[in-house]
């Protein structure tokens, strides 16, 4: 089969053909309809961040396709069915997976960085973990809901615990946040989008935002005056350190800020004030898997939206100019895929 092969940092992604996977008994064969190109990969090839299988490694791990095959053991799935694999797999036996929280898995595998992903014609994945797609859902623009769809309804739904007629500031309007967004409003709230550039802002209010505000030094002081006091939840995309902090001062008392965005850098914010209006912070990664099906009855009502996200597209052949353009900031960019 064809595939992305990853090298090391700082060089292209090289199309070769190697051996096609061979499901275990428990495992399915997915022919790659498409897969996300996502910022987690740009810190494999430009950042230096080491996956955890040694190189030549595929990438990609936002993924839809057909079941090819399956292994002897599987029940749930059949060749023909249609579905996405999540960006995570789980042992289903740890403290975290017992209780509902296989996505922090103290075992848990990454698509694409422990094991080999999707940039490629086919890929393997455990059954328990692949997740059937519901009619209705474009199969190729659905596979970003794996990972940047998901990611932050975990975070709104399960982390923030987000009621109907809650304000929301996102922070960061790219392809995390702007899920963000649209989910935040989907679920009955008062969205705020928060971004430097002004089309990021535009395309937050094309999905839902109420309001949307170029960050600056006066931001915090117009939101709360907006909100009557800060939001109840305000979620940070980005991974950057300033603007957590930017963040952490718009929520009000009793608030929460959610961290989404990774950064390894320290935050600073204020102990007292923490305590003493009882806010919140949290963190948030991915998605567990019992949460799939409810969110693909959204984006299968129209809740949320995926064809809409998916702004480029790019044979596997041309891989490396999707990230280029992913590198470029390219504004007119929300979502890239690779279709295989």
């Amino acid at each position: 089969m064809k595939a992305a092969l990853f090298y090391g940092s700082n060089q292209p992604l090289r199309l070769e053909e190697v051996d096609k996977p061979t499901p275990k008994k428990n495992e399915v064969l997915v022919k790659v309809a498409a897969c996300g190109l996502c910022h987690t990969d740009l810190h494999y090839l430009d950042h230096g961040v080491s996956t955890f299988k040694k190189p030549p490694v595929i990438l990609g791990h936002e993924v839809s396709g057909i079941v090819e095959a399956a292994g002897e053991e599987v029940k749930n799935l059949k060749p023909g069915d249609k579905v996405i694999v999540p960006p995570v797999f789980t042992c289903g036996q740890c403290e975290m997976c017992r209780t509902g929280r296989e996505n922090v898995c103290n075992q848990m595998l990454m698509l694409g960085n422990h094991m080999d992903g999707a940039y490629a014609e086919y890929v393997v994945a455990p059954a328990k973990d692949t997740i059937p797609f519901i009619e209705g859902i474009p199969l190729e623009e659905g596979c970003i809901i794996a990972d940047a769809v998901s990611t932050p309804f975990h975070a709104l739904v399960n982390r923030a615990d987000l009621k109907p007629g809650n304000s929301v500031a996102v922070f960061g309007c790219g392809g995390l946040g702007i899920n963000a967004v649209q989910i935040a409003k989907a679920l009955g709230a008062y969205v705020i989008g928060v971004d430097i550039k002004e089309k990021k802002l535009e395309q937050a209010r094309q999905f839902g935002a109420d309001e949307a505000f170029i960050s600056d030094a006066d931001l915090p002081k117009k939101i709360r005056k907006l909100t009557g006091g800060g939001v109840h939840i305000a979620i940070e995309a980005i991974g950057n350190p300033v603007t957590m902090q930017t963040a952490f001062s718009t929520i009000r008392t009793g608030g929460t800020l959610i961290v989404m965005g990774y950064s390894d850098k320290d935050i600073t914010v204020n102990a007292g004030r923490i305590m003493f209006r009882e806010m919140k912070i949290v963190g948030t990664l991915g998605c567990p898997p019992y949460l799939y099906p409810s969110l693909l009855k959204l984006v299968s009502m129209g809740k949320i939206k995926v064809k809409e996200l998916v702004t480029h597209k790019f044979p596997l052949d041309n891989i490396n100019d999707g990230f280029s353009l992913l590198r470029q900031g390219e504004e007119s960019l929300i979502r890239a895929i690779v279709t295989c």
